[in-house]
């Protein structure tokens, strides 16, 4: 399905209902809005991992602008502030009130734009594996633990210079790397829509990827908010949710650290993770 936001064709997918039959009464679940990671990737990676979640909320899928099988052809508006813009007018345009926005890597900045830009749109928001800030000397020596100075080698050549043939070769040796644990089904790079142009405008320290820090206006967020962490994800050290955590309101912020999980930690540990998360999405405000 595809709405038109902000001038843009995006696409959408919603799984579950969010009124449903309860006793005598018709009850409201949440809406739980899943933002993917990437630039440049779309949202089948969430699936059908979070089909798991339907019982206690609505779920919507979407691609970012110009990801997958959205719309956009304007580098120039492949910012964080357009694609956070996106996610307030997608819910705008479906009637969502109130969501609980969850974000992964990049679309852990995302929502982190979202909410610090919307504070009080969300009624709650999840960040999972992600920055505030990347310091690219973290990312380049948790590569070097976990895959030796080759990996280190393909990684820090493709953030510090992001190329096409530089993208293919990290893509090979370095994403595999991402999970700590061989993935259950090998077939999802190959369902992905990939936009590798989107990732290299985006990508590395010269770029907004490079640019962005959130931690001064995390304090911002008016929402409860739950952190989690791998404490062998590569890409997004622990280190980097600890800094979201300790910026985040004391009183607002629960912080969950994995232990032997990479980037993403649902795909390493779908019970324990899927658990946290069900226990947040059905605690009271």
């Amino acid at each position: 399905m595809f709405a038109c936001v902000n001038g843009e064709r995006l696409f959408f997918d919603v799984e579950g209902a969010g009124l449903v039959p309860d006793g005598p009464v018709m009850r409201t679940k949440p809406t739980l809005v899943l933002l993917h990671g990437g630039p440049g990737f779309d949202h089948t990676a969430f699936k059908p991992t979070f089909s798991a979640l339907a019982d206690v909320a609505q779920i919507i899928y979407f691609d970012h602008r110009d990801n997958g099988r959205s719309g956009g052809a304007d580098p120039r508006s492949w910012t964080l502030a357009q694609w956070a813009d996106d996610v307030k007018g997608l819910c705008e345009v479906l009637g969502i009130e109130r969501p609980i926005v969850f974000g992964m890597s990049f679309g852990g900045f995302v929502a982190q734009a979202y909410a610090t830009r919307y504070p009080d749109h969300p009624a709650k928001l999840i960040l999972v594996s992600t920055a505030a800030h990347v310091d690219f000397a973290e990312v380049f020596a948790a590569f070097e633990r976990i895959g030796g100075k080759a990996a280190r080698h393909i990684a820090e050549s493709y953030w510090r210079d992001p190329t096409p043939e530089l993208r293919a070769k990290y893509i090979e040796i370095c994403v595999p790397l991402y999970r700590a644990r061989p993935s259950a089904d090998p077939n999802w790079m190959k369902r992905a829509m990939i936009k590798n142009d989107v990732a290299i405008w985006f990508n590395g320290p010269r770029n907004e990827h490079g640019r962005m820090d959130f931690r001064a206006v995390l304090s911002r967020i008016k929402v409860p908010v739950l952190v989690m962490a791998g404490d062998r994800d590569p890409i997004a050290p622990p280190i980097f949710s600890e800094q979201i955590a300790a910026s985040l309101p004391p009183d607002l912020v629960r912080f969950e650290r994995f232990a032997d999980c990479g980037h993403g930690v649902v795909s390493d540990e779908p019970e324990k993770a899927l658990g946290k998360i069900r226990e947040f999405i059905l605690s009271k405000p």
